[in-house]
């Protein structure tokens, strides 16, 4: 299985801090954002990550990170998106990448404290299909909100003005071959976006879409609030401080 982080876009909720960087290298207490996504499949086990950027700031990353091997790497590939064409969009460009491989996408401004580690198993033990990662939120407007008939998702509203559940997708995606598929025969929507929420309904019409609800905290770090929020919950779990490393 491989890992694919997408900090692309142009992080415009986050300017005038976005008109001289990219959204995810801004730091989030004592780090760069892109180290806490980049932990987060360290401690999974992944090996060999994809790494999709955007913006002015491209390069950054390549200085910041390098070949990977400081985190004990054995591949970390970079690919480039143009605009803001949406999650899916970035998604697509990672199919070579993937090769036919199962993958577990993790959104560049996604801060969690959970060990994704046993969710990847139980991906592992699926014979297709996708698993996502939920939690409870205060304010799931911001989100995609699944939609429940009993404990089976039916849907997956994206940022629904009357959510019909407290729950938010969190930006941990697991998914079999069959994404780049699903992306292809995608439809912008009216944000002129390639939604991820519009992937995984296809899994779930499809019946083979599963799920966990994350047990630590969680959150997304691409506005003011989100953002200062994260490094109030970073700061207060010092084990994110110890060295990153998939060894």
């Amino acid at each position: 299985m491989k890992g694919i982080i997408l900090a692309g876009g142009l992080g415009t909720r986050l300017r005038p801090l976005t008109k001289v960087t990219n959204k995810h290298l801004l730091p989030v207490y004592d780090r760069p954002m892109i180290y806490y996504p980049l932990a987060t499949l360290c401690r999974a086990g992944f090996e060999k990550i994809m790494l999709v950027t955007g913006g002015n700031s491209a390069g950054d990353f390549l200085r910041l990170l390098g070949n990977g091997k400081e985190f004990g790497l054995k591949d970390l590939n970079y690919t480039y998106q143009d605009g803001e064409g949406g999650i899916a969009d970035a998604l697509r460009l990672c199919e070579n990448f993937a090769d036919g491989e199962r993958i577990c996408v993790v959104l560049g401004d996604n801060i969690l404290e959970d060990d994704i580690g046993p969710y990847k198993r139980a991906f592992a033990e699926q014979s297709t299909g996708a698993r996502i990662l939920l939690k409870k939120v205060p304010d799931p407007e911001r989100f995609g909100v699944p939609v429940f008939d009993g404990t089976r998702i039916i849907r997956i509203d994206e940022k629904p003005v009357v959510p019909l559940s407290n729950y938010a997708v969190s930006g941990v995606y697991f998914y079999d071959q069959r994404v780049f598929d699903y992306i292809r025969n995608l439809r912008p929507s009216q944000r002129g976006e390639l939604e991820i929420s519009d992937v995984n309904n296809a899994y779930i019409e499809a019946g083979d879409l599963e799920y966990d609800v994350l047990t630590g905290w969680w959150t997304d770090a691409g506005q003011f609030e989100s953002l200062h929020h994260a490094a109030h919950l970073v700061g207060l779990k010092r084990g994110f401080r110890e060295p990153l490393t998939c060894e």
